[in-house]
């Protein structure tokens, strides 16, 4: 009788420990998505400062500028949908955000301006602390779901309904079009 009540014991203590690691992994991936969600407010804050000192300089490449702030709204727009769409809606603006670069290449007095390099060393550090966060989610994703997968703790997450997340990634067109340089043309 007592080996039993101590086999039961360690049994429920196993299972609020796995329990709790599958919480605490799911904690992570929160806190990961609010470090997304806290670089992503930053572009969008910096991008219009961005093209309208590009519209400046480059009046004409209108187009270009437009779709900068399409893209841009609609990743605002977006907030509350789920990974794979705020995905898509983020490396559109990636591409949109690399073709106003692409035109300082072509407006030497753009590229001399003081403002327009602050903005783009703004954004290019933003950018690249928004990997980062993308990389910390994604790995915190992994391990949720690798804890999901695996035996036991698989039954406890299934009977404390614990869902695996979705990675935030690119589809294949989106892969495609990341690494294709962008097409100034005038």
């Amino acid at each position: 009788m007592v080996i039993a009540i101590i086999i039961l014991i360690a049994l429920v203590l196993y299972i609020i420990m796995v329990y709790n690691k599958l919480k605490r992994t799911q904690q992570q991936i929160n806190e990961a998505w609010s470090n997304i969600d806290t670089h992503l407010k930053r572009r969008y804050d910096l991008i219009p400062n961005l093209v309208e000192t590009v519209k400046g300089y480059a009046a004409h490449e209108a187009q270009t500028l437009e779709a900068v702030i399409a893209a841009r709204n609609s990743a605002m727009n977006n907030q509350s949908a789920d990974t794979t769409t705020r995905s898509k809606d983020e490396n559109v603006l990636s591409g949109a955000l690399k073709s106003v670069f692409a035109l300082s290449e072509s407006y030497p007095e753009l590229k001399a301006n003081e403002n327009y390099l602050n903005l783009q060393k703004e954004l290019v550090d933003t950018e690249d602390k928004l990997q980062a966060a993308r990389s910390f989610y994604n790995t915190s994703v992994l391990s949720l779901n690798a804890q999901i997968d695996t035996f036991p703790s698989n039954i406890i997450a299934g009977n404390f309904g614990i869902k695996k997340q979705t990675f935030f990634e690119l589809d294949e067109a989106e892969k495609e079009a990341v690494k294709e340089v962008p097409k100034v043309s005038f």
